[in-house]
């Protein structure tokens, strides 16, 4: 359980061992609060609140840490005593921290359904406020090899080019594909140009020996597959 301190202004004015670096390195990690994970990346805070003071009204301002996630750098810059140095650094560390998480999710995982696709990449999507589009590259056993964001766009869609789907595919030797790609209105029923885009992805994916498996729509905590709905 992690231990509960009360923090002075400034992270200097705490005893030794109850700063965030060194509980880090004496207990590990785990043992941190968020704020407290945030104040080791800030290192210092400002002359009215220290590091961790600081990473406590980062996190009050945007909720939790998802809410810190889904945040840009200037959106993070709006908080007093945040600069643009700490919010890069708040970025790239929550970036890291999303990638493994997909390659810990990814890794030696078999996908052949639809619900098994939205198990993988729900969480994913919902932290999506425009549309991204996204290629599942498989083995030959259904492996997923490397998931690519194909494309991204604003509001009301993204365009995904056969050669865009497909590139990667080639270099990396995927046997199959599964594409996927979100609705920001909330709402996954497939759309006129999503229909066409599956054909013309079925089509090229045959030409080049890829299969295409399926495409699916990501909504406001639903999907549909293209697959299942016998449109591919």
């Amino acid at each position: 359980m992690t231990e509960d301190v009360r923090y002075p202004t400034a992270v200097r004015e705490m005893p030794e061992e109850d700063r965030p670096r060194e509980r880090l390195s004496r207990l590990g990690p785990e043992a941190l609060r968020d704020a407290e994970l945030i104040a080791v990346l800030f290192r210092t805070g400002t002359r009215e609140a220290g590091a961790v003071a600081l990473a406590e009204r980062l996190l009050r301002h945007f909720g939790d840490v998802r809410g810190l996630s889904r945040a840009s750098v200037e959106e993070i810059q709006q908080v007093k005593g945040v600069g643009k140095v700490k919010a890069v650094e708040i970025k790239a560390a929550l970036e890291l921290g999303k990638r493994l998480a997909e390659h810990r999710r990814a890794a030696q995982v078999k996908v052949r359904t639809a619900e098994e696709v939205a198990e993988l990449l729900m969480v994913r999507f919902k932290e999506y406020e425009t549309e991204r589009f996204l290629a599942l590259l498989l083995s030959t056993k259904n492996e997923v090899m490397k998931i690519c964001e194909v494309s991204r766009g604003g509001l009301s869609g993204t365009h995904a080019a056969p050669a865009d789907v497909f590139r990667q595919a080639v270099r990396d030797g995927a046997a199959a594909v599964i594409v996927a790609h979100n609705h920001p209105s909330g709402d996954p029923e497939p759309s006129r140009t999503d229909l066409e885009l599956t054909v013309h992805l079925k089509e090229a994916g045959a030409l080049l020996g890829i299969s295409l498996l399926d495409h699916v729509v990501f909504g406001d905590g639903r999907y549909v597959s293209l697959k299942e709905r016998q449109l591919l």
